[in-house]
């Protein structure tokens, strides 16, 4: 599979999914549907799916454009909220785009009808990716508009958690460099959060984009991953692992960023 990611608005990420043997083309969160169209052309590809992760604006907003730029587009999500949607799926709801398998994975609690999509190759030694939305950022986690810390404790640690460990995590904005700060706060004497924070300044700095994490990287330097370590739990004064996830989220809700 090849993956591109195209960014948006400010901060924002689309992602054009190519399967490469039939080259049959996905796009997740198309918000700019221009750019959407020229990504397609340019690669000679088929766009016959978008992949809605939830219904805010900043995701879902393109959706209506882009099926009337491009006939035949089949519009998967979770939410009856989100525009232009064809095919309401649910927890492990599967299909295919060409030879790619998708499984749905089901992550309410930044919005109640928020879908990861799990995507691999089978019958192939290449990792697979998830596009998480606002679910899991790298380093951080979505705030809980529609949702509790236990619904994403569940999402987190359960769902996505519970994913090969090599899985490529494509999420749904740039916000890496902030949340490693925040991380740092957590946890100032972790050295795979100051080790990922260097190379992400480095990173942003060349312009270049610092997506994708892993799954088995964020179990190392992302707090709301690791709401079981006694490290994090301490810093909240907390034992249980979904009251420290409702306290992390809590403080990083009114956390100020340092600047440097």
């Amino acid at each position: 599979m090849k993956i591109e990611l195209l960014p948006a608005l400010t901060d924002n990420y689309m992602y054009l999914l190519i399967d490469e043997e039939s080259k049959e083309a996905a796009i997740v969160d198309p918000v700019e549907p221009q750019k959407v169209v020229d990504a397609v052309k340019k690669h000679g590809v088929k766009l016959t799916t978008v992949l809605t992760t939830h219904h805010h604006w900043d995701h879902a907003g393109g959706n209506e454009k882009l099926v009337n730029l491009v006939s035949g587009l089949k519009v998967y999500g979770g939410d009856s909220r989100i525009g232009a949607l064809s095919q309401k799926v649910t927890h492990l709801s599967s299909f295919q785009i060409g030879s790619l398998s998708v499984k749905c994975l089901f992550t309410p609690c930044h919005t109640s009808g928020h879908i990861c999509y799990f995507v691999t190759k089978p019958n192939r030694s290449e990792p697979p990716a998830v596009f998480t939305g606002d679910t899991l950022f790298v380093a951080g986690c979505g705030k809980f508009f529609e949702g509790t810390a236990e619904e994403m404790y569940k999402a987190l640690i359960e769902i996505l958690g519970r994913l090969p460990p090599e899985t490529r995590v494509y999420c749904g904005h740039e916000y890496t460099i902030n949340n490693l700060k925040f991380a740092l706060h957590v946890e100032p004497g972790n050295e795979a959060i100051k080790q990922k924070l260097a190379w992400a300044k480095e990173t942003y700095d060349n312009g270049f984009p610092t997506i994708p994490s892993t799954i088995a990287e964020e179990f190392t330097y992302n707090p709301f991953m690791r709401v079981r370590e006694k490290s994090v739990q301490e810093h909240t004064g907390k034992t249980d692992p979904v009251a420290t996830m409702g306290a992390i989220r809590k403080e990083k809700d009114g956390f100020r960023v340092p600047k440097r």
